[in-house]
Formats: C-alpha cells, sequence, structure tokens
C-alpha cells in the first residue's frame, strides 16, 4: 500500500488509508478554526464522517455541489459560508465538489483542503472551470490550487463500478494530453505514463484486490492532476468543456467516450505520444486499444447515450472551434464535427469511418 506526505510549491499532500483522521491536524496547520464543508447532494454518511473529523472546527455544511460549477451554486455556497462566519473551506467528494470548493475558497481567499473520493485529479491543480450562461470558462491561477490534498482509499472503496471505469478514464485524459502539450518536460512525460499505467493496472486489479487496486487508481489520478496543473490541454478537454458546459453532458462519462476519438484525431501529428500511451496501457494502438479496454470494463461507448444529438454536432463543432489553442494537429470545424458523428455513434475506432 502506498502511503506518504510531500509538500510542494505550497500544496501539501497526505497519502494513505486512515488519513481523513488527520483532517483535523490539517486544517489546524492551514489556521482553519470555523470551516464550511461541501459535498453533493446524499452524501450524509461521507459528511458526517468529515464533520466528526474535524470535531469543533466544523462550521457547518453545503451540501448543493453541481456539476460544471455553475456561478449560481457557487452564490448560495458563498453566502452559506457568510451566514456561518466561515474562515475556511473542506471539499469532501469528486471533481463536482472539488471545483465548487475552489470557486468558495478563491474568492473568499481562505484556506482549502479537499479530501477526493473519486480519481478526478483537480484537487491538485491551479484550474478552475466555471459555467455561466450556458458557457464553460477555465480559469488558472495558482491561488486557486487548494492548500491540502488528504488522499484516503478508504474513502474510495465503496465507489461504483461505473463511476470508477468512467472517472479513472477521465483521469487518464489528463496525463494523455499531457504527453502531446506544448510545455511538456520530461518530468511530465514520466508522471503522465507512470499515471496511466497505475490507471490501468488498477482498473484490471480492481475485481480481485480491490484495496491495492484502490491504491493504484488514487495514486494515478494524484500524477494525471499533477500533469494537467503542470501544462496545457488540447483538443480533447476543449472540446468536453464545450460539449459539458453548453449541452449539460456529464462530465467523466463525457471524457471516456470522447477520449479515445480525440487520440486518433491527433495520432498522425502525435506518434511519439500514442507510443508512449500504449506501452502504458499494454496495448498494440493507443486511440483504439483505450477504446476496447474503456468498453470491456463496461464504459460508455457513444454520446448518444449521453443525451447528444445529432442536431447539435454542427453547434458543438463550432463552439469548440471559436478560439485557437495548443493542439498537436490543427483544429478545423470540419474535423471537429467529423470527431462528434463519430463518438456520437459509437463508431469503432480502426474501423471504417
Amino acid at each position: 500500500m502506498r502511503a506518504f506526505e510531500c509538500d510542494d510549491g505550497g500544496l501539501r499532500v497526505v497519502f494513505g488509508t486512515g488519513t481523513l483522521a488527520r483532517l483535523g491536524e490539517e486544517l489546524d496547520r492551514l489556521g482553519g478554526r470555523r470551516a464550511l464543508v461541501l459535498s453533493t447532494p446524499r452524501r450524509g454518511e461521507l459528511v458526517s464522517r468529515v464533520v466528526a473529523g474535524l470535531g469543533g472546527a466544523a462550521a457547518g455544511v453545503f451540501d448543493g455541489a453541481v456539476m460544471h460549477t455553475p456561478v449560481e451554486v457557487t452564490e448560495a455556497a458563498l453566502a452559506r459560508a457568510a451566514e456561518l462566519g466561515a474562515d475556511s473551506v473542506v471539499s469532501a467528494g469528486g471533481g463536482t465538489t472539488t471545483g465548487l470548493g475552489k470557486a468558495v475558497a478563491h474568492r473568499l481567499g481562505v484556506p482549502h483542503v479537499v479530501l477526493p473520493t473519486t480519481y478526478a485529479g483537480s484537487e491538485v491543480t491551479p484550474v478552475l472551470g466555471e459555467t455561466s450562461g450556458g458557457r464553460k470558462t477555465t480559469t488558472t491561477d495558482p491561488a486557486i490550487r487548494p492548500d491540502t490534498v488528504i488522499y484516503d482509499v478508504s474513502l474510495t472503496m465503496g465507489l461504483p463500478w461505473p463511476v470508477t471505469v468512467t472517472s479513472a478514464v477521465n483521469s487518464m485524459a489528463h496525463a494523455v494530453e499531457a504527453l502531446y502539450a506544448p510545455g511538456r518536460t520530461g518530468a511530465t512525460d514520466r508522471m503522465a505514463t507512470g499515471s496511466i499505467a497505475a490507471l490501468a493496472t488498477g482498473l484490471r486489479r480492481l475485481p480481485g484486490d480491490p484495496e491495492e487496486a484502490r491504491a493504484e487508481l488514487l495514486y494515478g489520478a494524484y500524477l494525471a492532476g499533477l500533469c494537467l496543473g503542470a501544462v496545457g490541454m488540447g483538443l480533447h478537454h476543449k472540446l468536453c468543456h464545450t460539449l459539458g458546459g453548453s449541452f449539460g453532458l456529464p462530465h467523466a462519462p463525457l471524457h471516456t467516450v470522447v477520449l479515445p476519438y480525440a487520440m486518433d484525431y491527433n495520432a498522425p501529428a502525435a506518434p511519439d505520444a500514442m507510443r508512449a500511451v500504449a506501452d502504458a496501457l499494454g496495448v498494440a494502438d493507443a486511440p483504439a486499444g483505450l477504446q476496447r479496454f474503456a468498453r470491456s470494463l463496461g464504459a460508455p461507448a457513444d454520446l448518444a447515450g449521453l443525451g447528444f444529438d445529432a442536431a447539435d454536432v454542427d453547434r458543438a463543432a463550432g463552439l469548440a472551434t471559436q478560439r485557437p489553442y495548443p493542439n498537436p494537429r490543427p483544429v478545423t470545424r470540419d474535423g471537429v464535427a467529423d470527431l462528434l458523428r463519430r463518438a456520437l455513434t459509437g463508431q469503432s475506432i480502426g474501423g471504417p469511418r
């Protein structure tokens, strides 16, 4: 079982099993005395454990976190923080809760501790995606990154299988795009390939050795999050932000469906990256191999099943190509529209177009 602590550039990480017990100590280290606890709805058991771990430092709870961090939800959480006189934020949950925690803590300028329960990886990044008026925008600022992340493997043990798979593949997307990002380095390449290998190993081992597998998955997500925070993302993330923010598609399942198609789009312009992904996954061809691997685990296979419609393809392609962004292959409206049509029906990569 992996267990470690590290402090790196203002981010403190505590990783292991049973580390929730360190929550009060870690909040105290940051000077927090009245923490607002954030979660999504219907997470009463988790919230109760977090509140108990904080003892007298728990000021109250806001359990209204919503996917894609709508600004109106952030405003409601800020009102709750003001009502409670909160001087710190504790986010307990997946990427949805972490996103709200970042938005609240950044606006208030208070300490932020995260307890991840999925493999989102966003808990170690200085990136915040928010939705307003049907558009999702991304802000990057070192002050957005949480102060402390407490990874407790035991908090992920009950994660349902479908959520486990899509959350892990969503995490892989950060590592994949890091391998062809303009700002990539030898260090980010090593983190990216290590992340992909750990995530794939964890998914394969989960049925037979759940505790060790969950540790591998959480560690892989941590590495992927470091990649996401260190370099810019390309077509895949831009497209998923468009589809999520403007069409309301579920975050992790969306990333799981789109990633192989985005990889296939970029493969001719990023052959070294695709070889590195294939080696880390243990497959012959990265886009097709990842698609087959995800589907063998029961992952969603097409955008239609997530609520995307053929009539939305042209609008989505237009939104995703409005502003230029780094990507190994030039991004065109026609190219993105073709990618979306293939993803809409779940066309097998490597087969006839």
